[in-house]
């Protein structure tokens, strides 16, 4: 396990059966590795040694008795500190849940878990799952394995960074407006966001309800697809999770891309985009077109509007979600207040960051009478708009391509002076997010500093199967060194 840091989903499994390791030497040396590796990166606030222990005892167990092995057996796994875990901490980045530790499992947790996944800790992010660098957590920065000066993303820049780092091969993020795509961008890796109710939020701290996802981090293609199918389908416990059937997306990955087009929103290659990240993605556009997909300019009209719609949209919900954090239940409470309306501002004030504060702020404006229909109702028709651009678009094409970011990972501390330009982070990944359609990125070259940039494919919904195959042959053909 020299190389454990380069290990993948099937190299594992090959690993296990031709019993060259066992599950628990595997997980014995990956809490080792991360543990030691993590105090360059910051990607783990905490890990959990008896749970993956305990996990990879039953693969071993299982091989032992010549059972059939799960698809993520022994596979080491991370998550993300806003997606419960049972008897674990769950802080969301924040003073405020410091010490909470959850009772029960997400539902994408007791899939993976049941698919023989083994998690080995919980990876930092921005508080609530709110910001676009990993700089707003209250336990500190997470670093970019690819430079560590430069931010490696946000929210999910841990899980992220784990996988880019090689501190484990999987973990699963979150993505309400690129939280997933962006990192997984600046980190030169793999990130899916999948169709909006393809994966249960069951589990997952809510920040905007209607804009949620959970998804994958991994290095390849074919290792997202993995542990998508196992955290996909429907889910009692999840109303807006969806009954569509999930495929078996690596089987998926033919290669067969010939005679697709490709949709290139003019809307997303205008000013404000970075020369070089520009070139990458054209590049990727013509290995695209030497693989024999046909690419055709197409109007996102509504885009403009979207960074504007989204931060309405996404701050009154977490104005409604973040409503329950009040100090008399399960948070922090300040001990310096003699009334009850004292121990709700003082908590407040002592439990939250000035970001998530500024969008409590916001979205509680933006949802106050008078303010209502002018500003929450408006978004809402404008979201609506640019649902029905991407519907006309998936008319035309089978995918569209774009930029994830503007730009390449900033340095730390670069923008947080600035929280319109931090936002703007977002503007070519916030708008399938509001249309609720799937999107994957994935590496497309460096900068000439040695920077990853990232590639965003988006399919129509549930279409994550054709998306998965396109950034599948995109990576087989050499795309991800551009």
């Amino acid at each position: 396990m020299n190389d454990y840091a380069k290990l993948t989903v099937s190299a594992i499994q090959a690993g296990l059966r031709g019993k060259r390791f066992s599950a628990r030497e595997l997980a014995d040396e990956a809490l080792k590795f991360a543990q030691d590796e993590n105090e360059k990166y910051g990607a783990f606030l905490h890990f959990s040694p008896k749970r993956a222990r305990g996990a990879a005892e039953r693969v071993d167990a299982a091989i032992a008795a010549g059972k059939p092995l799960g698809p993520l057996a022994g596979v080491p796994v991370a998550v993300k500190d806003v997606i419960m875990t049972d008897g674990l901490k769950t802080t969301c980045g924040s003073r405020m849940l410091e010490n909470y530790v959850a009772s029960y499992d997400a539902t994408a947790v007791v899939r993976m878990e049941e698919a023989g996944g083994v998690i080995i800790g919980k990876t930092n992010c921005d508080e609530f799952a709110m910001g676009s660098s990993n700089e707003n957590s209250a336990f500190g920065p997470v670093r970019n394995p690819a430079a560590p000066d430069r931010v490696p993303g946000g929210s999910s820049g841990g899980s992220a960074a784990a996988v880019a780092g090689g501190l484990t091969p999987l973990a699963l993020g979150s993505d309400t407006g690129g939280s997933i795509r962006q990192p997984a961008s600046f980190c030169g890796v793999v990130g899916v966001m999948p169709t909006y109710g393809r994966v249960s939020r069951y589990g997952l701290v809510a920040f905007a309800s209607s804009l949620d996802h959970i998804g994958p981090f991994s290095r390849t293609v074919k290792d997202s697809a993995v542990l998508l199918r196992v955290i996909a389908g429907r889910d009692p416990a999840d109303s807006t999770s969806a009954g569509v059937p999930v495929s078996d997306y690596a089987a998926g990955l033919d290669g067969k891309v010939e005679g697709l087009r490709i949709g290139v929103p003019k809307e997303y290659f205008g000013g404000g985009l970075d020369a070089e990240v520009g070139a990458r993605i054209q590049g990727g556009l013509e290995r695209f077109r030497k693989l024999g997909c046909r690419i055709e300019e197409i109007s996102l009209p509504h885009t403009e509007y979207a960074i504007a719609a989204y931060y309405l949209i996404c701050t009154a919900e977490a104005s409604a979600n973040l409503a329950r954090y009040d100090g008399v239940r399960y948070t922090h409470r300040s001990e310096n207040s003699k009334t009850l309306s004292d121990m709700y501002e003082n908590t407040r004030g002592e439990g939250f960051g000035a970001e998530v504060k500024r969008r409590i702020i916001l979205g509680t404006y933006v949802l106050s009478a008078g303010y209502y229909d002018a500003y929450y109702r408006k978004a809402q028709k404008v979201r609506a708009l640019i649902a029905s651009d991407f519907a006309k678009a998936f008319e035309k094409v089978d995918a569209i391509v774009t930029p994830v970011s503007p730009f390449p990972a900033f340095k730390l501390g670069e923008k947080t002076a600035d929280p319109l330009e931090m936002y703007l982070s977002d503007i070519y990944t916030i708008t399938a997010s509001l249309a609720g359609i799937a999107g994957i990125s994935v590496p497309c070259g460096k900068t000439s500093e040695g920077l990853p940039v990232g590639m965003q494919i988006l399919t129509s919904h549930f279409e994550e199967s054709k998306m998965l195959r396109i950034a599948d042959a995109f990576e087989k053909d050499g795309g991800f060194e551009g």
